[in-house]
């Protein structure tokens, strides 16, 4: 039954984008908010709430067009929104006149921190952070996470747990709530406190997953957890200076900068080539000093502001690899298409930005590992990518590559494939569901007659990994032996 539930989960999730999934959550959290204030449940007024809200989000909006003018690059609306509603969270509402500028000047570090706070055009600091703390120590006011009750509870609970499945994210959740946990205990804190009275529960399930600000590969993710988590705890302290949910999170954001990639690219589109019916190319001038490993994923943001519930960001894996001179996305259109897409259809030679490289869906470092590429259409791109950049390295593995279409003529990238085959001696398959049908034991056992010694590396849609990852369990294969590929907003 649970299965069937996390299967109507995943589909449901899987037809909106992690920003915009974020953006709706804080907005039914503001909505219950004013709600419960309205029957005196909170001690705030109503109308507090929603003029608060308005305020931030007015301030915020007027200096990111601002900043996004003078720097010129795209203005991601759906980005503003989603600082200023957090900050309305976390920020109380107003109570007095005086409490119009503090919040005004909180919505204005904010959004001045995403232009001005990088370093190698990365972001350093979660914004919001970042100007709760210079509040604090500038004009001695800060956040009062009022967020963080026992009546708003139950909901920010599911709303960080499906933003948090959404995005791929359990191990660093998992991590920061264990520490938090452990370190209270040994404080001898309150558990009910920590987890009903207190902002963990939307810091784990709101903040601390934030992309930009976050490690990208799971074992960083894990460690970036654990440290916020233990300087969470209020009890935590350096001398005089106790630990706060703002101070910890910054913290953490200095240890995945320090860690993570630092790149921020404005690209300029170079070609769009047809490479198979409704599936193109987009290659772009690749910046020099521009490195990644095969496999991994950039977010990319396209101009303007015209965008459906999926908004104006993807992912995407780099079809690439770093031996090359170019950067190359592959991308399947589909009728009806998202505005995103249209307007990717519509590119000459426009520019864009691509940032967050991240992903751990890539080569084995253990070169002598025997492998299986399971592909299923576009999800083809991190092998073309792989297999590409095993072949300018002339570095030969036993890897068996599974390439599932629905008919053969939709396979892209086979020069690459079929050269690997001939000089590298990789095994490729064009696998057709429409003449072959969908992968069981027999075919699967067929193709690879010891996948019991082999690890398997699944890209595709959400129901092919799905059912692949299913179809390998049902024949013995461990867990362990099995990786997927997934990046955050993917939809």
């Amino acid at each position: 039954m649970w299965s069937k539930i996390n299967q109507k989960i995943d589909f449901y999730l899987n037809q909106i984008t992690m920003y915009r999934l974020v953006l709706y959550f804080l907005i039914l959290l503001l909505l219950m908010a004013t709600w419960l204030a309205a029957f005196g449940i909170l001690p705030y007024s109503p109308l507090a709430i929603i003029l608060s809200t308005a305020w931030i989000t007015l301030v915020g909006l007027t200096v990111n067009d601002i900043f996004s003018s003078v720097f010129k690059v795209p203005a991601n609306v759906e980005s503003v929104y989603i600082t200023a509603l957090i900050l309305a969270l976390i920020l109380s509402p107003m109570k007095s006149f005086n409490d119009w500028w503090f919040l005004g000047f909180a919505a204005v570090l904010a959004m001045t921190s995403k232009y001005i706070l990088v370093l190698g055009k990365k972001h350093i600091f979660n914004p919001v952070a970042i100007a709760v703390v210079l509040t604090a120590f500038a004009v001695n006011q800060s956040a009062s996470w009022w967020v963080g009750n026992q009546w708003m509870a139950p909901v920010v609970l599911i709303g960080g747990y499906l933003i948090t499945k959404k995005i791929k994210r359990e191990y660093l959740v998992g991590s920061f709530l264990l520490t938090a946990t452990v370190v209270a205990v040994g404080l001898g804190a309150n558990l009910s406190q920590l987890y009903l009275h207190s902002s963990l529960l939307f810091l784990a399930g709101v903040m601390l997953t934030e992309p930009l600000t976050s490690p990208p590969t799971r074992n960083l993710q894990i460690i970036f957890g654990g440290l916020v988590g233990w300087l969470f705890v209020p009890q935590v302290h350096f001398g005089s200076l106790y630990s706060t949910p703002e101070l910890a999170l910054i913290a953490g954001n200095i240890f995945s900068y320090i860690v993570s990639p630092k790149y921020k690219l404005v690209l300029k589109l170079k070609d769009k080539i047809e490479i198979a019916p409704n599936t193109l190319d987009f290659v772009f001038e690749k910046e020099k000093g521009f490195n990644f490993i095969p496999g991994q994923y950039m977010e990319w943001t396209l101009p303007g502001d015209k965008s459906d519930n999926r908004g104006n960001r993807r992912y995407f894996t780099l079809a690439s690899s770093p031996t090359e001179d170019n950067i190359r996305l592959g991308v399947k259109f589909n009728n009806p298409g998202s505005s995103y897409k249209k307007i990717m259809l519509e590119m000459k030679d426009e520019t864009v930005v691509a940032s967050q490289l991240a992903g751990d869906f890539t080569l084995p470092n253990n070169s002598k590992e025997k492998s299986v590429f399971i592909a299923g259409g576009i999800g083809i791109t991190p092998f073309r990518s792989m297999i590409k950049y095993l072949l300018d390295k002339n570095d030969k593995r036993d890897i068996v590559l599974i390439y599932a279409n629905k008919n053969k003529n939709e396979a892209v990238y086979q020069e690459i494939f079929d050269e690997a085959k001939a000089k590298l001696g990789i095994k490729v398959i064009y696998f057709s569901t429409d003449s072959e049908g969908h992968f069981n034991k027999e075919n699967l056992k067929k193709m690879v007659p010891d996948y019991q010694i082999r690890k398997f590396y699944i890209s595709g849609t959400h129901g092919l990994v799905a059912a692949t990852e299913n179809l390998l369990a049902s024949m013995s294969v461990s867990e362990g032996k099995i990786k997927t590929d997934y990046f955050p907003g993917f939809a």
